[in-house]
């Protein structure tokens, strides 16, 4: 799967069923399901769950907590809007399938 067929399985009811927990958790949070999101990525303990939950925390506007998730990635928050970072992550994680 690349990243435009991933953005196109957003307008299906459910993620696609090849999709790992990242990228469930992603496709959630662009549905709108932050929650579920969260909830996905919240007790992972690896470096693309750290990611993914201070894309998260920035998207909520708390960026400390974000900042704190960004160093847990190995990352710095990024300069570039929500949408891009959303299809940064996005895009690597695919790659890594």
């Amino acid at each position: 799967m690349n990243l435009t067929a991933f953005k196109t399985s957003l307008s299906a009811p459910a993620p696609p069923p090849e999709a790992n927990v990242y990228l469930q958790a992603l496709w959630h949070e662009a549905k709108g399901e932050w929650e579920k999101a969260h909830e996905l990525t919240q007790d992972l303990p690896d470096q693309n769950a750290a990611w993914i939950h201070a894309y998260l925390h920035r998207q909520e506007g708390d960026t400390w907590n974000a900042d704190y998730w960004y160093r847990r990635a190995g990352r710095k928050r990024p300069d570039t809007t929500l949408e891009q970072e959303w299809e940064s992550i996005a895009a690597a994680l695919l790659e890594e399938v």
